[in-house]
């Protein structure tokens, strides 16, 4: 009968550190969804012309290689 208690105890024991090990990767996740929040916020939207870089039409950016 002790045994079984002990068994008991252990996994209770086990599904409480796979609880807390769950809450930390949940605000894990939280903070680096913000920052690819803030990220995102810092990049050009799509058609932005970056400041700074003027092209004439035909033209291109980047030095072909």
């Amino acid at each position: 009968m002790m045994w079984i208690f002990a068994g008991s105890g252990l996994a209770v024991a086990g599904l409480a550190i796979l609880a807390v090990l769950a809450v930390r990767m949940t605000a894990a996740a939280r903070g680096l969804g913000a920052e690819l929040d803030r990220a995102r916020r810092m990049l050009p939207r799509e058609g932005d012309e970056p400041p700074g870089l003027r092209v004439r039409s035909g033209e291109t950016a980047w030095p072909s290689l």
